[in-house]
């Protein structure tokens, strides 16, 4: 199991389908999403419209000088949602 082994890092690079599989399985320790400003159009999603929520919690941001944002997220369980 990847979790249970100390050290190293797995990364996913244009694999949502891995990436959610990972998340679904509470394998996901921390996650760094690369955001570089850009419309495409089209394309995949990395998350799908479907399927459950997760929190995440905010470890880490920033932008570099192009305006790319680098943001590091930890999973933490189940979002609680206010209620009106």
């Amino acid at each position: 199991m990847l979790k249970a082994k100390p050290g190293g890092e797995l990364q996913v690079h244009g694999s949502g389908a891995l990436v959610r599989w990972l998340l679904a399985n509470d394998l996901v320790d921390e996650m760094t999403l690369i955001v570089i400003p850009v419309i495409v159009g089209l394309g995949a999603r990395l998350f799908p419209e479907t399927g459950p929520d997760l929190a995440l919690d905010l470890v880490e941001s920033r932008v570099d000088s192009r305006g790319v944002t680098i943001q590091v997220y930890r999973p933490a369980g189940r979002p609680r949602y206010a209620t009106a």
